[in-house]
């Protein structure tokens, strides 16, 4: 089998990874800016601690901690697990930052006029100001999807079968050490670049609806 046959074979690792972890980390995320909109000060204060702390450890630190770590002791972790936690908890901290600014980018007129409408909070934040800062905060989200993709490479070192874990060890087999990351790159630059083309397309759409509104 030729390198190619191999890195596209294990295409589907990587972009199960990286989708799994951008549902989790868009869920995760939702709790968090949440968290930081709180009413109460407590709240409000762990949950930009966990953000902070989450943004501030290096991807592949995390990784390590969850599957060496945790991983090796009464909670055992499958490779694969541990990957998905580990980005899943990076992408929650990342994508509860875009959602903040979204909701920062929707007018205070919004609420005001929900408010004199006699809206209930829920009603407003579902009806009123999520679809709002849903259009803000989509081309963020697809950004953030690019750089997972990326970032999923990093699971190859707690032995995820993804892109880069195969084209490294056939690397080290042929002795090779070139033409295969070349097609590697190659790979993740064809999955990504449609994914940042609709960053950009959506980015400018959504600037034409603020405009004319």
């Amino acid at each position: 089998m030729d390198v190619l046959s191999i890195i596209v074979a294990a295409i589907p690792v990587t972009l199960g990874v990286t989708a799994a972890s951008f549902a989790i980390g868009a869920l995760l995320g939702l709790v968090l800016v949440a968290g930081r909109r709180s009413r109460w000060t407590v709240v409000r204060g762990i949950s930009r601690s966990i953000v902070e702390v989450l943004r501030g450890i290096p991807p592949i630190v995390l990784l390590f901690i969850i599957f060496f770590g945790i991983g090796s002791g009464s909670l055992r972790m499958e490779p694969f697990q541990a990957a998905v936690i580990g980005l899943g908890l990076v992408s929650a901290a990342h994508l509860s930052e875009v959602y903040r600014g979204s909701l920062l980018a929707v007018p205070k007129g919004q609420f005001e006029a929900a408010d004199a409408l006699g809206l209930s909070r829920t009603t407003t934040s579902a009806r009123v100001i999520a679809p709002q800062a849903f259009r803000v905060a989509m081309p963020g989200m697809v950004t953030w999807a690019i750089s997972l993709l990326k970032d999923s490479a990093l699971v190859s070192t707690i032995g995820v079968a993804e892109i880069m874990s195969v084209t490294n060890q056939y690397a080290r087999s042929s002795g090779d050490g070139l033409m295969p990351f070349i097609l590697a790159a190659a790979v993740y630059i064809a999955i990504g670049t449609p994914l940042a083309i609709w960053s950009r397309w959506l980015e400018k759409r959504f600037a034409r609806i603020r405009k004319a509104a």
